[in-house]
């Protein structure tokens, strides 16, 4: 498996909205933000009538016997006053019929993961992940409850002795048993190159299977659906009492400027465009 192609979207998830252009704190879309992936304390979703979410779900096939092995790590942003600090939960690696026999369900900080297998046809077998929020919090606006929840919250699923099956283009006879899963608030993916299928990346953004960073991107700009040019073409003309706003804010804002701005031609003109067959 290409490790660092798996770590590379599933950071680009991560920071996905993180910060918006203009990169500055004053700017309207960047005082409410964290659209995907958000699970908030239960107390507070049921006290807005269930409008926001407090628990995710992953459900995927893999196509082996009751030896494979998983491995399950979940990451999210957990919210600071300085700005978002990163957070993994690891789960061991388990056995199949081990989950088979007894789901798992471990607590950690504010969260619980659990994990559970089922085998729905010969050799295929069905694992669900189910994310909770599990924080005590009754906070009484969306401000205060997002220091408290899971943000930018996706799964990183990985098999061994077995392979997953594509939910997007699954083989003809496991069409209806993909179909069957039940994914919310996310949808999981193959990573990894091509062809690979240890990987799945369960994701709160639509993604295709086998996703990469397009090579001529010079670094994150948190902004997956703008286009790396016309960003650093408008970075560029922000005026100088922006730039400064923009540097003494965001430590990742401070960067994305400096990056900017000490781009070499080469690098820019990259950006333009490419052909690929």
């Amino acid at each position: 498996m290409n490790t660092k192609l798996v770590e590379d979207i599933a950071s680009a998830v991560l920071y996905e909205g993180y910060l918006l252009y203009p990169y500055r704190a004053t700017a309207l879309k960047n005082q409410q933000r964290w659209n995907f992936g958000v699970l908030y304390p239960r107390r507070y979703v049921e006290q807005q009538t269930g409008a926001d979410a407090w628990k995710m779900q992953t459900e995927c096939l893999v196509v082996t016997d009751s030896s494979a092995t998983l491995e399950v790590r979940v990451r999210f942003l957990h919210l600071t006053a300085q700005g978002a600090m990163e957070r993994q939960l690891d789960s061991p690696l388990v056995a199949l019929s081990h989950l088979m026999a007894r789901p798992v369900r471990q607590n950690f900080v504010e969260a619980d993961v659990e994990l559970e297998a089922k085998e729905v046809a010969s050799g295929v077998y069905s694992i669900r992940c189910t994310i909770f929020n599990t924080s005590a919090c009754a906070a009484a606006t969306r401000d205060e409850a997002l220091h408290h929840s899971l943000v930018s919250t996706h799964t990183i699923l990985s098999v061994e002795g077995g392979e997953f099956v594509s939910l997007l283009d699954p083989p003809d006879r496991l069409r209806e048993l993909a179909s069957a899963c039940q994914n919310v608030g996310a949808w999981p993916v193959l990573v990894g190159e091509p062809g690979q299928r240890t990987t799945m990346l369960s994701s709160p953004i639509i993604l295709y299977d086998y996703p990469q960073i397009a090579p001529e991107s010079p670094g994150a700009l948190f902004d997956g659906t703008e286009i790396d040019e016309i960003l650093t073409l408008r970075i560029m003309t922000l005026t100088d009492e922006e730039k400064l706003e923009m540097a003494n804010g965001d430590e990742r804002a401070r960067q994305i400027l400096e990056r900017t701005e000490s781009m070499p031609v080469e690098q820019f003109m990259k950006m333009h465009g490419v052909l690929r067959r």
